[in-house]
């Protein structure tokens, strides 16, 4: 779907991959570096945790509205992970490209299709990852967040996400902080440069 039929400005990233990745510093490092970023705050019907603040870090909800939102077409994409909802509310987001914002997203891989599916070309995604699942674990068990279990489970998840890599736009192996960080910066700026169908009109004007 192209800009002009969207009828909007702006701009919109897709960031994903494993938890524990690096995901959380890149976008703070976006948000710290480039203005008119606008961070799309998912909502979801898990429990706030000690240090989370609503609105903040999630919109905290309970399932019954979740599923009403659902019905009611709220949502941009949401998913059941673990017996807990996660949505991206569609209407904040039309606000903030029709303000010539960029948009940035934090979701998962199915979170990334759907995204995808509704934006086409317009949205451009990256995947981010570790070398290797060794070093993904190391991070994980080093984060103290999570039990052994917990951390089994996000690595089995890490292996299924890989396989999307194709997917995406831009791939950043997160191996050195410093060189992702100029690598998402440096694809975050170019992306109200990108050719798309809506540069017709200045081809227009040039002919006028």
């Amino acid at each position: 779907m192209s800009r002009e039929a969207l009828g909007q400005t702006g701009a919109v990233l897709i960031i994903s991959g494993p938890s524990g990745c690096g995901k959380s510093t890149l976008t703070k490092a976006i948000m710290d570096s480039i203005p008119d970023v606008y961070f799309s705050i998912s909502t979801t019907t898990r429990p706030i945790r000690d240090g989370e603040i609503d609105g903040v870090h999630y919109h905290f909800v309970d399932k019954d509205k979740f599923l009403t939102d659902i019905k009611n077409n709220v949502f941009l994409e949401w998913a059941e992970v673990h017996t807990n909802f996660y949505g991206t509310s569609l209407e904040p987001v039309k606000v903030a490209l029709a303000q010539d914002k960029i948009v940035l997203f934090d979701v998962d891989v199915q979170g990334h299709h759907s995204i995808k599916e509704y934006f086409g070309d317009f949205a451009k995604s990256v995947f981010i990852t570790t070398k290797n699942k060794e070093i993904l674990k190391q991070r994980l068990v080093a984060r103290q967040t999570d039990d052994l279990q917990t951390i089994e489970f996000r690595l089995i998840q890490a292996h299924n996400e890989m396989q999307h890599i194709d997917d995406f736009d831009y791939l950043i192996i997160n191996d050195d902080i410093h060189t992702a960080k100029e690598a998402i910066l440096a694809i975050t700026r170019s992306l109200k440069y990108q050719q798309i169908e809506r540069f017709s009109h200045i081809i227009q004007k040039w002919q006028d």
